[in-house]
């Protein structure tokens, strides 16, 4: 589009908050943008002399637009990313995230419940977050239960119902944990208070509440009530603790962003953190596809809004590789040493790591793939193994066992080249006796399919064994005897070499070392591999504790875990003397374990 064929429309354009559209020749959408004033920032791409190539390119591929007018500026944001994710433009920057974050939640009630949820409702309740490291969620929420007294319970708490008296205190009340506003021991006011100070402490605010303990404590010691001050001051300790560990840097660097960037000739990679008292309270990293060749200053200029949009910040200032384009006023600094230039290269390490990890998981063609990709990806493994369909159902087994002892097995599911970890399944064997991998398998695949049979569930395009020929047949068998032949293909992957065995064929298939197709089966190996590894540590462990034990004649189930809980481990058990185990067990007891312990280690 022209400036003369812009300035014909110009006039039309709205000057109200909203999204616009840019379409090409072909009447697709290659771009979506929000705007406070969509006439001002519509007219800025044809009213100046673009800086970036790709901007002068998406002018020049502009046919037509079209515009929706919004009521906020956060339903533009909504509006755009729901219509970027649905046609995926050509000149949007994409930042390769699809997830959804948690947020903590304070409901919008008398006496607000606060829980994780990724669910966001217009119900007037506040939303904090999103936070997209959910271990960090978890641990601000324990260190919640330890110091602010909000209540867990889910009690539709109204004054009217308090002042009815349906409620009573629970243990919560009774260990400090609440102070039950359901049996008005806490005011509306004092509450509302309280749960100010969770806002402030996920703003990494701590302060406020620090001097509330402490004057708290002080006057449950001038009254003498030293068991609840003592309460107080194990809180105190707690934020004490907890601030130690989050601080990072000097505690006067509050309300700071730090975003760094690393690219390579195809692909960018941004990470973002946000400073409040000098500690991290998010950290994110996405990564971006430079299909232009967009320079550094073009890929801040369009990520940084994006990313405070996401993370809801609104810092006042940011730390940043050069200084940019941005469509708010920001203090915009390029560290060069002290407190802020650590903080950078700590966001410039999280990039590298972040980076690392996106090379490597390319190199096995096992990136971020669209839907398209994946389908290109299947297409080359049915033509690589002459499949009769398309495998997006594929199931893979292997089994593992410990000298002979605790026979398990393991199996994944993939659906469109992607694990689908809700049908992983994990399996004792029940029928074979020692170490006899083919007979194992035999059981695991019969197991497997006569229930999938039995309810009726779908068969995969592609089954495949983890071993040779051995376990290939082993596996044939049960699938013979489900009369599942023809129904799906069966294939044995042999271990290390990466050989390929089909049914009843003397010589294996060797598929292209750097293919996409192996790269997906060994995926899928390696996968059921992590767990089965997993599931076997675990069973082995439980056996040892069994063996240990349990299987001392006259010493049952519940004597050996009353042991356990007690001293906390087996090797805590074999050192304890004969009085020490009579605390626990009784003097009768006590004896057998010692005597079976003693017995068992002179035998060693």
């Amino acid at each position: 589009m022209t400036k003369d064929e812009f300035s014909l429309i110009y006039p039309s354009i709205p000057t109200q908050a909203g999204v616009y559209r840019y379409f090409n020749e072909d009447d697709k959408i290659i771009y979506v943008g929000k705007a406070k004033n969509l006439k001002k920032r519509v007219g800025s791409y044809f009213n100046k002399n673009q800086a970036y190539y790709k901007t002068k390119r998406l002018v020049e591929d502009i046919i037509r637009m079209e515009f929706t007018i919004v009521d906020t500026e956060q339903d533009a944001l909504l509006l755009e990313n729901s219509l970027i994710k649905q046609y995926q433009p050509k000149y949007n920057l994409m930042l390769k995230d699809d997830r959804s974050y948690p947020y903590i939640v304070i409901k919008n009630e008398e006496f607000p419940r606060i829980f994780l949820t990724r669910r966001l409702i217009k119900d007037g309740s506040t939303y904090l977050g999103p936070y997209t490291a959910v271990h960090q969620v978890r641990s601000l929420f324990a260190f919640l239960k330890q110091t602010i007294p909000i209540r867990s319970c889910n009690l539709s708490l109204t004054e009217k119902s308090i002042a009815q008296g349906k409620f009573k205190e629970c243990l919560e009340y009774h260990i400090g944990n609440c102070k039950a506003p359901c049996v008005g021991l806490q005011s509306r006011t004092d509450y509302a208070w309280h749960v100010n100070q969770v806002k402030e402490v996920f703003q990494g605010k701590l302060g406020e509440i620090t001097k509330y303990y402490r004057q708290e404590m002080m006057q449950y010691a001038e009254k003498l009530e030293f068991e609840k001050a003592e309460i107080v001051k194990q809180k105190l300790e707690f934020i004490a603790n907890y601030q130690s560990k989050s601080i990072v840097v000097n505690p006067k660097i509050d309300h700071v962003d730090v975003c760094s960037l690393i690219m390579t000739d195809k692909l960018a990679v941004i990470n973002y953190m946000i400073i409040v008292q000098g500690s991290i309270t998010q950290t994110h990293s996405v990564r971006i596809d430079r299909r232009f060749e967009e320079r550094d200053v073009e890929i801040l200029s369009e990520a940084i809004p994006q990313l405070r949009d996401r993370l809801k910040s609104y810092s006042k200032e940011i730390i940043l590789p050069v200084v940019c384009e941005l469509p708010f006023d920001i203090v915009q600094t390029v560290p060069r040493l002290g407190d802020k230039k650590k903080l950078f290269e700590l966001s410039e390490q999280n990039a590298q790591l972040f980076l690392k990890d996106i090379l490597r998981k390319d190199a096995l063609q096992l990136g971020d793939l669209n839907d398209e990709q994946n389908q290109q990806l299947l297409l080359e493994l049915q033509q690589s193994l002459n499949l009769k369909e398309l495998p997006v159902h594929i199931e893979c087994f292997d089994n593992s066992n410990f000298q002979g002892a605790y026979p398990v097995a393991a199996m994944v599911c993939f659906r469109q080249a992607m694990p689908s970890k809700k049908e992983y399944r994990h399996y004792h064997v029940k029928t074979v006796v020692g170490a006899n991998d083919f007979a194992s398998m035999k059981e695991i695949v019969y197991r497997r399919y006569a229930r999938v049979l039995a309810e009726k569930g779908d068969i995969p395009q592609l089954i495949i064994i983890d071993g040779g020929k051995g376990q290939l047949g082993a596996a044939m068998e049960s699938i013979r005897a489900l009369n599942l032949i023809g129904k799906t293909t069966v294939v044995g992957l042999a271990k290390n070499v990466e050989e390929i065995f089909f049914p009843g064929d003397k010589d294996s298939l060797k598929l292209g070392f750097q293919s996409a197709a192996l790269n997906l089966v060994k995926r899928v190996r390696d996968e059921v591999h992590r767990f089965g590894i997993t599931f076997h540590r675990q069973t082995r462990s439980k056996g040892i504790v069994k063996n240990e034990l349990e299987t001392i004649e006259g010493i049952g189930e519940k004597t050996a875990h009353q042991l356990l809980r007690h001293f906390k481990s087996v090797a805590k058990v074999k050192k304890a003397n004969v009085s020490e185990l009579a605390e626990v067990i009784g003097p009768s007891k006590a004896s057998i374990v010692h005597a079976a312990l003693s017995a068992a280690s002179s035998l060693k």
